[in-house]
């Protein structure tokens, strides 16, 4: 029997941990590096006690070409383990961890969230919750043997792989919503869904249909579409705008791939950004301690809403670990949301005609959308004309390699404090005044005289530069960005526009 190390398959194949789990292209993550991957997450459950031969481990998948294949790898892999692969179809990952919480066992979601469809992911989740950062390490020293025989020279399975029939998870999520808003909370209104490749775009339609609003599908794709909640592609502004020109909705509704990360847009077709949707989320569920990553609109502190707010570094596993040390009270609503969207329950909370809604921490999409949609505050626009007037916009540079990476974060980071203000001045004081703060707590964030923001970080998920831009206005803000954005690559000479 071969036998090598997750670390060592790391090295191998280039497939590393991310923010949400291990990501990679299509073509690293071959069926043997993810039934590797699976073997290390459940040997390492098993050193925990939380599995055990016999036992079950939740799957899913989300709409990509390459999903269906890396689940059935991940399905040999519990089975060779010992477990028994419960298949819960394609479906959105927080409907898998409801599933897999309530019934107290482990999962693991074949998705690549927002990226192109070149790449792929797997995300990992205890019987409690997700794996977290602080998990990773152990997962990566545990060996994984494969039965001689079992791959390819190519790294694929030489035998096919069927998985079990689909054990449906859909339901109870479904009712999750119906039973915290009430029947008919959404009647009298039109929303539009916009449909792309997302997995749970059916889902939604279901629930939002069923709280009684009339529905409208748009734009839904037969090929995946990586639509991404924090950068969101221009065309799918033309389209919301184009959609909601005729006048009938009282917004548009959509989310990412995996359906963890949502897309509201109000009656104008102007998509909210998810950091603000988080901070109007977060006081529509009575929140009294609200955490959020570094890169998030600071109108959370502004708006004077909420009694302690927490921030953290990129990734929900950084807001999960933050979440857990902010439970003290049984008073306490917890929170966390990200700038993508995805809105992270760390408490129960109650809903219509009394009902309990029990905490899910990890990114959901739905909640949020409803939240704002059934809020008594008056229409979209106007509940986001009720927080302090910040605007942030991000956008990333594509195709940006690691090594380049190191350089810029090297650069920005060398010597002292005032050194390093004295750079971001030279770099960016043309267009946003002098360097006032830095906070490195993921990345590099600048804080300027004016006011304004400059947040650079590489991401975690795919080689692209990410920056985030804070304003007093949506024009100052995009334009911020892009200057900033050309800044960098004047200094690092790269060419382009």
């Amino acid at each position: 029997m071969a036998q090598i190390t997750v670390k060592d398959l790391m090295a191998e194949s280039g497939v590393a941990f991310g923010t949400s789990g291990a990501r990679g292209t299509v073509a690293a993550m071959t069926d043997r590096v993810c039934y590797g991957y699976t073997r290390g997450f459940l040997s390492y459950l098993a050193g925990l006690g939380e599995f055990a031969a016999g036992g079950r481990v939740a799957l899913a998948g989300d709409l990509r070409p390459s999903s269906p294949r890396i689940l059935a790898a991940c399905a040999r892999a519990v089975r060779d383990q010992g477990g028994v692969p419960v298949f819960c179809g394609y479906v959105p990952t927080p409907a898998l961890a409801l599933f897999s919480f309530a019934e107290g066992i482990p999962s693991l979601m074949v998705t690549g969230s927002h990226i192109p469809a070149d790449r792929n992911g797997i995300k990992f989740y205890r019987p409690s919750g997700e794996v977290l950062k602080t998990d990773e390490a152990g997962m990566a020293a545990q060996p994984v043997t494969s039965p001689d025989g079992t791959f390819t020279a190519a790294g694929m399975l030489a035998e096919a792989e069927t998985l079990p029939p689909v054990t449906d998870v859909e339901a109870a999520y479904v009712q999750r919503y119906i039973d915290h808003f009430g029947a008919g909370s959404l009647s009298g209104k039109r929303i539009g869904i916009y449909q792309h490749s997302a997995v749970g775009r059916d889902l939604l339609a279901r629930i939002v249909r069923e709280l009684g609003a009339e529905i409208a599908l748009l734009g839904r794709s037969d090929s995946f579409i990586p639509v991404d909640t924090e950068a969101i592609r221009d065309e799918d502004v033309v389209l919301a705008r184009d959609w909601a020109s005729s006048g009938t909705f009282d917004a548009i509704v959509s989310t990412d791939g995996d359906s963890d990360r949502p897309l509201l847009a109000d009656e104008h077709g102007t998509w909210l950004r998810g950091d603000v949707l988080g901070i109007l989320s977060a006081a529509r569920v009575g929140a009294t301690k609200v955490v959020t990553p570094v890169s998030s609109n600071t109108a959370l502190e502004l708006s004077g809403r909420f009694p302690r707010c927490r921030r953290t570094r990129i990734g929900s596993p950084y807001v999960i670990a933050a979440m857990r040390e902010e439970q003290a009270a049984p008073s306490d609503v917890v929170c966390g949301y990200e700038a993508n969207g995805g809105f992270l329950l760390g408490s129960d909370i109650t809903g219509a005609n009394g009902t309990t809604t029990a905490a899910l921490e990890t990114r959901d999409a739905v909640l949020p959308i409803l939240l704002v949609l059934t809020a008594p505050g008056g229409s979209v626009s106007e509940q986001l004309a009720s927080l302090p007037q910040r605007f942030t916009f991000s956008d990333r540079l594509k195709e940006f390699p690691p090594t380049l990476g190191q350089r810029l974060f090297t650069m920005l980071q060398a010597g002292s404090r005032e050194e390093q203000l004295a750079l971001q001045t030279r770099l960016f004081g043309a267009f946003a005044g002098e360097a006032a703060l830095i906070d490195a707590t993921d990345g590099v964030r600048a804080t300027f005289s004016t006011g304004e923001i400059i947040h650079l970080r590489g991401s975690g998920n795919a080689p692209e530069l990410r920056c985030y831009t804070e304003a007093d206005s949506e024009d100052r803000a995009a334009a911020l960005n892009r200057d900033a954005l050309g800044s960098v690559k004047a200094a690092l000479g790269i060419a382009g526009e």
